[in-house]
This record gives C-alpha cells, sequence and structure tokens, in this order.
C-alpha cells in the first residue's frame, strides 16, 4: 500500500495523483470501504476515533466535529488547518526519524485522517501502571531507560520546531517486546511549528504535569526526562529547560491564585 506523500496531501489538498487530480465522488471504492467495519475506540469533545479496515490494512480514523456554533465556512477552514497540520506534523516527524504512524489519506470533506494502526502496541501510560502492578519502582534502570529515550526523542522533535501540543504518556506508544521499542509518538492534533523555546518549554511542562499527576511517585523519572532532553539536544535544549523553570513558577502561581 503506497503511503500518502506530502506533495499529495499539501498540494492537492488531499487528492492523490491516483484519481487524477478529481475529488472522488460520494460512491468511490475508498469512501465505501472507509464506511466498512469501524469500531468506535473513543470519543471525545473533538471527535471521534475509529479503528477500520482500509484497503485490506488495520488503520485508525481520527474525525473530527463540526462545530455548529461556528459560521459554517469558518468551521470548515479551521477544520482543514487542523488536519493539515496534523498530517504534516505526522509526516515531517517521521522524515526525521521519529516514529509516527503512517498517514495514508486525508478526506477534508468527511474531516478524516487515515492512520496506520501500530499493531501490538501499548500506551507508555499502561506500561508504566503495569510495570508498578508488577512491583517495579519509577527510579529503576528500565524505567529511568524509558524516560531517557522520552527525553530523545522530545529533544528532536524540538530541535526541529515541532509542537507536540498535548504531550503525555497516554499519547506514546511501545511495542513488544515493550523493554526494547522505540517510544512511538501519536496525536498531533494541537501540534504546531513554533522556534521559540517558551512554545517548547510550555510542551514539556505539559508533559510534567501530565507525568506527575497521573504516574505516583515519578520525580526521579521526569528529572531523568528532562536532563536527557537537555544532554540530547545540547544549548538549545539548555535553553528550553531554563525557560521551563520560568514556565514552572507561572503554573505555580496560578494555582494559589488562580
Amino acid at each position: 500500500m503506497r503511503v500518502v506523500q506530502q506533495s499529495d496531501l499539501f498540494l492537492r489538498g488531499g487528492i492523490s495523483r491516483d484519481t487524477g487530480g478529481h475529488r472522488p465522488g460520494p460512491f468511490s471504492l475508498i469512501q465505501t470501504l472507509l464506511k466498512m467495519g469501524r469500531q468506535l475506540i473513543t470519543q471525545g469533545a473533538e471527535g471521534r476515533v475509529y479503528i477500520a479496515d482500509w484497503l485490506g490494512h488495520s488503520v485508525i480514523i481520527k474525525e473530527r466535529f463540526a462545530k455548529k456554533y461556528r459560521h459554517a465556512d469558518l468551521d470548515t477552514h479551521i477544520t482543514n488547518e487542523r488536519i493539515k497540520a496534523e498530517a504534516r506534523a505526522l509526516t515531517r516527524c517521521r522524515s526525521l526519524g521519529i516514529r509516527t504512524p503512517a498517514v495514508y489519506d486525508v478526506n477534508f470533506d468527511k474531516r478524516e485522517l487515515v492512520l496506520e494502526n501500530i499493531a501490538n502496541s501499548i500506551t507508555v501510560r499502561n506500561y508504566i501502571y503495569s510495570a508498578t502492578e508488577r512491583g517495579l519502582s519509577m527510579d529503576s534502570g528500565d524505567m529511568l531507560k524509558l524516560a531517557e529515550k522520552i527525553g530523545k526523542i522530545l529533544a528532536k522533535m524540538h530541535a526541529n520546531h515541532i509542537i507536540h501540543g498535548d504531550l503525555t504518556t497516554s499519547n506514546m506508544l511501545l511495542v513488544q517486546p515493550y523493554d526494547s521499542s522505540e517510544v512511538i509518538l501519536i496525536d498531533f492534533g494541537l501540534s504546531s511549528v513554533e522556534e521559540r523555546a517558551e512554545d517548547k518549554a510550555v510542551d514539556l511542562y505539559v508533559l510534567e504535569r501530565a507525568v506527575l499527576s497521573t504516574h505516583p511517585n515519578t520525580e526521579a523519572f521526569v528529572s531523568h526526562l528532562i536532563s536527557a532532553y537537555e544532554k540530547a539536544g545540547g544549548n538549545a535544549a539548555g535553553d528550553v529547560v531554563k525557560r521551563l523553570g520560568e514556565v514552572r513558577t507561572r503554573g505555580r502561581k496560578k494555582l494559589c491564585f488562580g
């Protein structure tokens, strides 16, 4: 199966060269197949996520809701920009050697993104829960190795000015065998491209707060992650970590005073 290339996604607005540059009709083969065998995984405020069969392959389909409170044209524009931003971020990460799901198709009419389904995977969130249930300490060698992997991959992402926007352990996957797996980043629905250290620091702060609030006794884990990030990213990452301290201070003030 051909993975959609950047020129297909962004120059043709999601229309593959295989269609001759014409938008497929409502009863096209692809649209018919996409309606078959969908299973809802989750639903949130922004949309639904399905697992489905797509041309004989297991895929993830992300569907964004229409916002009825917005003007229809404005809503379409905003939604399309968010879909394009996510597809760009995923594709750019893969080109940099950062593993993310492959983008198979973009359908603006249906507000959908069709992505690779990462087989035999587990979220880092569930992996940590499972490890701690087995009695593994969060400052053990295996856990600190995972923290180091995360720190390095985020340093690489930020070095190329990609902001994830929603870094949590639920948006990172591991594949079997989990102990030696690379970290796979998913759900770039709030991603952007920014060069400022401030934006990268906020990205790290979101992850730090998510880890500390979701997983008990993870202070050493987070500290090791940040150290690995700074070491892997050099001077630029050092500036981000310095700014992270300022973001933390603002965050504490907001918690205290509202």
